[in-house]
């Protein structure tokens, strides 16, 4: 089954979405981050500094657990 992505945290620290993607590819979960930022220019206001963290909507349940340390995605 093949879901649409959706969101599961949105942050605007780049740093945060890294790890968390790590975190859940490390799992196992395919995990997209999407950003408005434009490289050059280091935006963080309102929505231009969002970055979503995306999975597929068929692992959203499991990855927001991961995200709140309610399951270890190593076990």
């Amino acid at each position: 089954m093949t879901g649409k992505w959706v969101d599961v945290l949105i942050t605007c620290d780049s740093i945060e979405a890294e790890i968390i993607k790590d975190l859940l590819e490390s799992g196992g979960i395919h995990v997209v981050l999407r950003s408005s930022k434009v490289t050059p220019y280091p935006v963080n206001i309102g929505k231009m500094g969002e970055i979503k963290i995306l999975v597929k909507e068929e692992d959203r349940e499991l990855a927001e657990k991961v995200i709140k340390g309610e399951f270890d995605i190593s076990d």
